[in-house]
């Protein structure tokens, strides 16, 4: 048949098709099927696939493609994009999609980064961080070694730590390098705390002194306690120093004169810590941007408004248990809205607002775990075995890691965290540089620090 003849004759059939009904049609395409040989077959199977195989994707508006995209996890999503150059873009162009993933793994998200690139590659940047977590391959260790004696008070800030040490010595080192920056000779220290000019440590013997860095002379010594001085705490702005003492008391000092100018008594036990901080919430008793003073002891935690007016009364005491059987540990955590500590029972959470407990976590064989740090997204903890990380979201243990048999302390100061950032959501760069510190019995610190992405 000519080709213009079969042009003719197959419009008049497909209009005679197209005018069937379906059971005709159906019966129409049996014959011609019965009637086919193997070259027709194949040609039939193979554009069957192509047009059986609809692309809703492609199909679909972009709005509506999104949504269906914000049902599947991100695994899936990621296989999806091996689909097509269509699918890869479409899925990859979904910004709230990534958002989304990247919070559900606990990342900090700045909304106002529109790039749906961005955050798909923060996503698989994530991915990794928490795989290496979840696998035991996130951190690192290393060791300081400088000291001769027992090493008891350490403080961390800025990638620079300091240890104060039995061998009458403080030293300041950079976390990163391991490089001493400081050595100055001291007295004994339960305490330390530092700035750039200047060092304060709680000491043995019963007193507190400040130091200058670059010559390593003594500034300013505060007399007065008459037990060890286990915590210290300081404010340039205010010019105040705070010290918690094995007398039972609190001393409020002139930072720049070493002068007393109040002792707060209350405690019944040793004061292991204490802590000046800004409030950041409004309540009857305090506004934001008010100083407010902690204190705790074994089994309480004391609130104090403190500022220019030194004379000031308790506004409230702390504690998990009204007749005592239970302990705190000797760690505290105070961000100006919420405390913590941890106890036999759990980790308490007050709001500074109300001071009601918000929450007791009790994770699995809590008893002997204590608190290191605690944040919006996840809690940094440990034991005498293991350093753990909590998602707060859940209250489940997602990482551990192992540690030497540290020097154990009943007070607390020989072991402490280092950045802290991160326990409000992690964001590519804030997991970095060191996560704990501690002191071992050959006088030496073991760090735990963040291994570099791989």
């Amino acid at each position: 048949m000519e080709k213009k003849d079969f042009e003719a004759w197959l419009d008049n059939i497909s209009i005679a098709f197209l005018s069937l009904t379906d059971l005709q049609k159906n019966e129409t395409l049996d014959h011609l099927i019965s009637l086919s040989g193997a070259v027709q077959l194949r040609h039939l199977s193979n554009n069957l696939e192509i047009l059986l195989k609809r692309d809703f994707l492609k199909l679909l508006p972009l709005e509506l493609s999104f949504y269906l995209l914000k049902w599947l996890d991100p695994q899936t999503l990621l296989t999806c994009c091996l689909v097509s150059k269509q699918w890869n873009k479409v899925i990859s162009a979904c910004t709230e999609v990534w958002q989304t993933a990247c919070k559900n793994l606990g990342w900090q998200i700045d909304d106002s980064v529109q790039d749906p690139l961005h955050w798909k590659k923060v996503y698989l940047k994530a991915i990794l961080r928490m795989k290496q977590l979840k696998d035991h391959e996130a951190f690192e260790t290393s060791s300081l070694i400088g000291h001769s004696a027992r090493v008891y008070a350490l403080y961390y800030k800025d990638g620079l730590l300091c240890t104060g040490s039995d061998d009458l010595s403080a030293k300041l080192w950079d976390v990163s390098t391991g490089q001493c920056i400081y050595g100055i000779q001291t007295h004994t220290c339960a305490a330390v705390k530092f700035d750039e000019q200047k060092l304060v440590t709680g000491s043995f013997d019963n007193t507190v002194a400040c130091w200058e860095w670059s010559s390593g002379a003594k500034t300013q010594h505060f007399r007065g306690h008459t037990g060890a001085v286990f915590s210290v705490d300081y404010n340039d702005e205010l010019d105040i120093l705070v010290s918690g003492s094995a007398d039972f008391t609190v001393k409020v000092w002139a930072l720049s004169t070493g002068t007393c100018l109040n002792t707060l008594t209350g405690h019944t036990e040793w004061v292991t810590k204490v802590v000046l901080q800004k409030c950041k919430v409004k309540s009857l008793m305090h506004s934001p941007g008010d100083y407010i003073l902690l204190s705790a002891d074994k089994y309480e935690i004391k609130i104090w408004p403190i500022g220019r007016e030194i004379n000031c009364k308790c506004l409230r005491t702390l504690s998990v248990s009204e007749d005592r059987s239970i302990s705190l540990q000797p760690r505290l955590h105070f961000d100006g809205k919420y405390i913590v500590c941890s106890s036999a029972l759990g980790l308490y959470q007050w709001d500074f607002a109300s001071y009601d407990i918000l929450r007791v976590i009790k994770p699995p064989d809590f008893s002997n775990v204590s608190l290191l740090g605690f944040g919006e997204i996840f809690a940094l903890l440990f034991d005498n075995r293991y350093l753990y990380i909590m998602d707060l979201r859940t209250e489940k243990l997602i990482s551990r890691w192992p540690l030497p048999e540290y020097r154990k302390s009943k007070r607390g100061s020989s072991f402490l965290a280092g950045e802290m950032s991160w326990l409000n959501g992690l964001n590519g760069q804030n997991d970095a540089g060191l996560v704990f510190a501690t002191s071992m019995p050959d006088h030496s610190i073991h760090l735990v620090l963040w291994k570099e992405h791989g």
